[in-house]
């Protein structure tokens, strides 16, 4: 069993499929980061210095000044601004995997040449021989 496991966990494409999830998640922290750090902060200015991380609807009633005291509080809420960021975290992340592999998928469909015939037909009798055939071993008419 453990030969067998080895045996899988060693194959190309499993570590392949390791790496693109090792890349994928740092990717994302990068998004995140992207989105939370550097892009929501000038569209919340824009839109009247709102903090998106704040947006939240709190299910207990309670007025809370910030997520963060009402998380603290042990209040439930339904956490809308962060909902929002994640949003925009996988449309970008959609969109780059898009651009990354749109390309990809291109070369992918290289035409693929069919293979030169190897027999042919009969004019006399119809049936399939040899390309390279003088006489149909069928009809025995001899070919040209």
């Amino acid at each position: 069993m453990i030969k067998e496991f080895k045996e899988f966990a060693l194959r190309g494409k499993v570590m392949d499929m390791a790496v693109g999830v090792i890349i994928g998640t740092a990717f994302g922290k990068i998004i995140s980061s992207l989105v939370s750090d550097i892009l929501m902060p000038p569209i919340g200015l824009l839109l009247g210095n709102v903090d998106f991380t704040n947006i939240y609807w709190s299910l207990s009633g309670e007025k809370f000044k910030s997520l963060m005291d009402a998380q603290a509080a042990g209040a439930a809420t339904i956490n809308i601004g962060l909902f929002i960021n994640t949003l925009i975290d996988f449309i970008i992340i959609a969109i780059v995997l898009f651009l990354v592999l749109k390309p990809i998928n291109k070369l992918a469909k290289t035409k693929e040449t069919p293979a030169e015939p190897t027999e042919k037909e009969c004019p006399f009798c119809l049936s399939t021989i040899p390309l390279k055939a003088t006489r149909c071993p069928h009809c025995t008419s001899q070919l040209k």
